[in-house]
């Protein structure tokens, strides 16, 4: 007899022989699922900008951005952690494989997670095997724990998935005992323990209704009190940190801005909801209103700033104000009226002054490899999201640094974009800083070149007003667009200059300017270091190649 359970997107069905079950497990209780959007996680209520976005979620107490930047354990998702847990971590990776290596226990040990597993996926491994009570993910070291109830659902997940390798977001990985006997979190810093009790509760709303399939996947967003500009972007950075984002449709209807997000389960939708719904998107504006669609899938025609299938990188970009996007069921978006490019103008600049009076201009960045980092590697990176006027790394603390912006609105711009961004190997952190500048080092003080004053750069992207930057800012991608492409240069020398930081995948001119050419880098990672590297290099007698994120694909 096997019993069978819904699968996440991805990963293959779970049959579990009853053999494998050392013990029967107890049947499941139904309790009620708290209504968690009625906190107000402190993340969400960083008192320091109307330009903070909201890069965490689920704190229960009000700290300051540079605070929780501040401590190590957080910095690292480690909060919480018992010293001999840290061990486990750090150690994990001399740990064999072997369901002997460590007795059996109530914890599971999950280790070679992909970076962007969350919450719902570790849930979703361990749904078809019982009561899970607690569950804790480790980014930076690519690693979950997950408690279960009982010991013997335990047994069954392990010895399941010792001979069916589990699999998170198509990567395969691995499962086994935890050496500890219940997974243990300082309360005191329930910083994490918000996602993951909302993953809990909808993963037992869904095994207490006995049908995952009933539950809808897709999500209905509306956004009031909108002072700043709703990128597709930022929903998907926002939305994401639930559980894999399938595909996502922005519109306007009745002057509200509103989207249809659809994710690749309805744990990660569940979650989602009860993590967001009332939450600011910014301090004290853009203030989310979720609730369920009856959709049951979105059929996206163009990928481009107002819908996007994730899915599907090969569809054209097209022009969605000439033809309407029809939803999953042959349901028409009639008089919903899509937006217009410039249907946030005004916020947008409604935003720029406010901006301008209230908030930093400064960030922290911080994880950084304190071996590769310069003041001009960080102008360059963080140049692609605004003028970057002055860098300071911390001379006692060199995986530390400061960043400041021409204003606050391109400091928020470079927080939702490159926080949590793998850069030399390492997931940096980027947050506002609650310094109003950067202090150029007294004479005579210590500085060994780590400060540097970049104001006068001839090298700003959005120095010129109307500078066509300004409407081709991208997150960072694998694919590049170069400019300022000498005749002379060939296909050849462009390939030869960019493997030295990765693998080149695919390069092309474009066929109406060859001064200019997308190159496909191998990873995200290879593409950010060849940008570090490769802007401003000179490529002629007067020519040096400009480099930045591109949407595009080859």
């Amino acid at each position: 007899m096997y019993v069978c359970w819904y699968n996440y997107g991805g990963q293959p069905a779970v049959a579990v022989p009853q053999s494998l079950a050392a013990a029967p497990v107890p049947p499941l209780v139904p309790q009620p699922v708290p209504a968690l959007h009625h906190q107000a996680p402190a993340e969400y209520l960083i008192p320091v900008s109307p330009q903070t976005v909201l890069t965490h979620l689920g704190v229960p107490r009000k700290r300051g951005s540079e605070e929780l930047m501040s401590h190590g354990a957080m910095v690292t998702n480690g909060t919480g952690l018992s010293p001999q847990l840290q061990g486990e971590m750090n150690d994990a990776k001399k740990v064999k494989l072997d369901s002997g290596a460590n007795p059996p226990s109530r914890v599971v040990h999950i280790r070679s997670l992909p970076h962007e597993a969350a919450e719902t996926d570790i849930v979703q491994l361990g749904m078809p095997f019982g009561k899970m009570t607690n569950v804790l993910v480790l980014k930076q070291k690519n690693q979950a724990f997950l408690e279960f109830q009982d010991e013997s659902a335990a047994i069954n997940m392990v010895s399941y998935y010792q001979t069916n390798p589990a699999q998170v977001r198509l990567k395969p990985c691995y499962v086994q005992f935890s050496n500890h006997k219940e997974l243990k979190t300082d309360a005191s810093h329930s910083f994490q323990n918000a996602n993951a009790q909302a993953a809990l509760q909808a993963a037992q709303a869904v095994m207490v209704s006995g049908n995952a399939d009933e539950q809808t996947t897709i999500l209905r967003v509306i956004v009031d009190n909108v002072l700043y500009p709703v990128t597709l972007e930022v929903l998907h950075q926002l939305f994401s940190r639930f559980g894999k984002v399938l595909k996502i449709i922005t519109f306007t209807k009745n002057n509200t801005f509103q989207a249809l997000i659809q994710f690749s389960d309805p744990i990660s939708a569940t979650t989602a909801k009860a993590s967001l719904d009332g939450q600011n998107i910014y301090n004290g504006c853009n203030t989310l209103k979720i609730d369920y669609s009856k959709l049951t899938n979105l059929n996206v025609k163009y990928n481009n700033d107002k819908s996007r299938d994730f899915t599907r990188p090969d569809l054209p970009s097209g022009d969605p104000a000439l033809d309407q996007l029809q939803m999953g069921g042959g349901v028409p978006m009639a008089g919903f009226g899509m937006a217009s490019p410039g249907a946030f103008g005004a916020a947008a600049r409604l935003g720029m002054p406010l901006a301008a009076q209230g908030g930093s201009s400064v960030i922290l960045v911080s994880n950084l490899d304190e071996e590769k980092v310069t003041p001009d590697a960080l102008f360059t990176l963080f140049g692609v999201y605004g003028d970057v006027h002055r860098v300071k790394i911390l001379f006692n603390k060199k995986d530390n640094a400061l960043v400041q912006m021409a204003d606050p609105h391109q400091a928020q711009l470079a927080i939702t974009y490159l926080d949590k961004v793998r850069v030399w190997g390492k997931n940096i952190r980027v947050a506002q800083s609650r310094h109003a500048v950067v202090q150029m080092p007294k004479e005579g003080q210590p500085d060994a070149g780590l400060t540097k004053d970049f104001v006068n750069s001839p090298l700003h992207r959005f120095k010129r007003p109307g500078s066509k930057n300004c409407q081709n800012i991208f997150p960072p991608s694998a694919v590049l667009h170069l400019s300022n492409i000498p005749a002379s240069v060939t296909e050849e020398q462009i390939q030869s200059w960019f493997s030295d930081y990765g693998a080149v995948r695919a390069f092309k001119f474009f066929q109406k300017d060859r001064k200019m050419a997308l190159v496909q880098m191998s990873s995200v990672d290879e593409a950010i270091h060849a940008l570090i590297g490769m802007h401003n290099k000179q490529v002629g007698e007067n020519s040096h190649l400009r480099v930045s994120f591109s949407k595009s694909t080859i």
